[in-house]
Formats: C-alpha cells, sequence, structure tokens
C-alpha cells in the first residue's frame, strides 16, 4: 500500500500487476487530513485495515535531496558511506544527520567502459524518524521509503516505446516534476517550481507566463539530456493528467519539437474493481499509485 502526505490530506493506492493485462487498482482514496497528525495516521490504517499490507511512502518535495554524483570505486558493502562522505558539502544541512540511498544511472552498453554516476538521495534523519515513529504508533509496516522521481518513473514504465526514450511531466502543489527515462530507468529529472494551483488560475496573462517558464524549463532541460546521454533517442513528452482548464498539451505541442500528449489513467490502470474514484481522485493519487507499482526494494 502507497501512502502520500500532502499538507492537507493523504492519497492510498494497493496496485496489483496482472501478467499480459493492465495493473489492477484494488484500493484508491484521498482522505482529507493534516498529515503531521498521527491519530490521523493511525485512524486511516484501521479504516483501510492497512496492517494487512507491506507499506510505502513517499516524501515530498523539500523532505530530500537527490544528486548525482560519481560512483566511487568500492566494493558494494562500502558504496553508502563513500557517496556520504562525496556529499560533504553538497547538501544545506549536515552530512552526519542525514540518511542516504543510491541509484544506478545506466550507462550506454556499447560505449567504452567509463566512470559511472549514481543518484544519491539524502533525507534528514529527524524527518525520516518523525515520519516512521508516526506508522509505529499506528502500528503499520513500512517497509520501503520512496521518492516521487521513482514513483514517476514506474508509470513512465507502463508508457515507454522499446528502445526510445519519454519525458514525463507531472505537477501538484509541490510543483511540476520532468523526469526523463529509458527501459524503466530513470536517467534524469527536474522539479519546476510551479505549484497546480497557479496553473489553474483564471488570470490568462499570468498563466501564459507560466507557460512560458514550463515551455523554457522543458527545452533546456531536453536539450541538456540529449547531450548527457547522446545514445537515448527521446520520442515524446507526456503530461500527468491536469485539470481540464489549465490546457497545458496545446500549448507545449506548439512549441516543443517532440509530440506532446495527456496520458489517460484509465487506459493504464484498470479501476474496475474500486468504486467512487473519480477523475480528480485518481489525478490526486498519481504519484501513490506510481509508488504503489515498485516492485522491487530499492529505496529503503
Amino acid at each position: 500500500m502507497a501512502v502520500q502526505f500532502t499538507p492537507d490530506q493523504v492519497c492510498l493506492a494497493h496496485v496489483r500487476r496482472i501478467t499480459d493485462n493492465k495493473p489492477l487498482v484494488s484500493f484508491c482514496a484521498v482522505l482529507k487530513a493534516d498529515s503531521t497528525d498521527r491519530k490521523v495516521l493511525e485512524n486511516i490504517g484501521k479504516d483501510a485495515q492497512l496492517s494487512r499490507f507491506r507499506c510505502t511512502f513517499a516524501l515530498n518535495s523539500g523532505e530530500y535531496q537527490m544528486l548525482v554524483v560519481e560512483a566511487p570505486n568500492v566494493p558494494a558493502a562500502e558504496l553508502k558511506t563513500a557517496v556520504r562522505w562525496r556529499m560533504k558539502g553538497l547538501l544545506d544541512f549536515p552530512v552526519e544527520d542525514a540518511t542516504i540511498d543510491v541509484l544506478d544511472i545506466p550507462a550506454d552498453k556499447n560505449a567504452p567502459s567509463r566512470n559511472r554516476s549514481l543518484y544519491a538521495v539524502a533525507a534528514r534523519n529527524d524527518i525520516i524518524r518523525n515520519r516512521m515513529e508516526a506508522f509505529d504508533t499506528a502500528k503499520l509496516p513500512v517497509t520501503v521509503i520512496d521518492v516521487p522521481e521513482l514513483a514517476q518513473r514506474n508509470i513512465a514504465a507502463l508508457l515507454e516505446e522499446p528502445g526510445r526514450g519519454m519525458a514525463l511531466l507531472s505537477f501538484n502543489e509541490s510543483g511540476g516534476l520532468l523526469t526523463f527515462t529509458f527501459g524503466g530507468e530513470l536517467y534524469s529529472s527536474r522539479h519546476i517550481d510551479i505549484p497546480l494551483s497557479q496553473l489553474s488560475q483564471s488570470d490568462s496573462e499570468q498563466r501564459q507566463r507560466q507557460f512560458d517558464r514550463i515551455t523554457l524549463e522543458l527545452q533546456r532541460s531536453m536539450d541538456s539530456f540529449e547531450r548527457q546521454f547522446s545514445f537515448i533517442t527521446l520520442n515524446r513528452l507526456v503530461l500527468a493528467p491536469l485539470p481540464p482548464e489549465v490546457n497545458l498539451e496545446d500549448y507545449l505541442a506548439t512549441n516543443l519539437y517532440v509530440p506532446v500528449s495527456t496520458m489517460n489513467l484509465d487506459e493504464m490502470f484498470d479501476f474496475s474493481t474500486v468504486s467512487g474514484v473519480g477523475a480528480v481522485q485518481r489525478q490526486e493519487c498519481f504519484l501513490a499509485l506510481g509508488a504503489a507499482l515498485r516492485s522491487e526494494d530499492v529505496m529503503s
């Protein structure tokens, strides 16, 4: 069961992978709640019977830092320790106060061997501790701590075309998240500091300025990605579902050199066993659905 906290609600999703069929959503809910209230999590656990599941929760933007570092030439057992010292001075808090994990960035298999890069993810110990204590109080077993980039990667993997790279852009109140994936792997990501509420506002002039900013960020990010990963052909940009009044797809389609489309969650997931889950609720559960697709414990 994936649990995604926001300042005023909690999103939950459970997904079962079905061979040769769309992933089956067996639970999906959005509950209005203050996620800092431990009693709320305890009540959610009882109401949704979360103790039956292994649970994962995703950190929010601002609760962690994700950096690209050169992989140290050390045995696997010493990798995290070596990466920790490479991050010294790169974080906005002391590295001694950090919980750290790493994720490999695959290199070009056809290129000569070269130093490989890693994603290093660091979060303050007190943030992890407080969240884990809340789950412990609610008697809910947590097996994985995730980040939005990897949840979004999981959804992108459902849409990728063989041998082609894909860009995926989503928005929530933390801002925009742009990810570049290939072969089900995360290669690059970028945060865009524009919350969804600014895109939904009725002031057309203000929205136009935000669209221009987004377009510029996308153009720069795609150029950078194609220079860094020249062995990957980027063939499209996909948008996560947005409120219909935003209408970002049309604007980007006329200003970018790759095809642009908006994903349809109904075509990607089977929601037939959950009732009362409308389009808005599915949109709000986007990252929770992605986190629920996890099939391995690499960020724990």
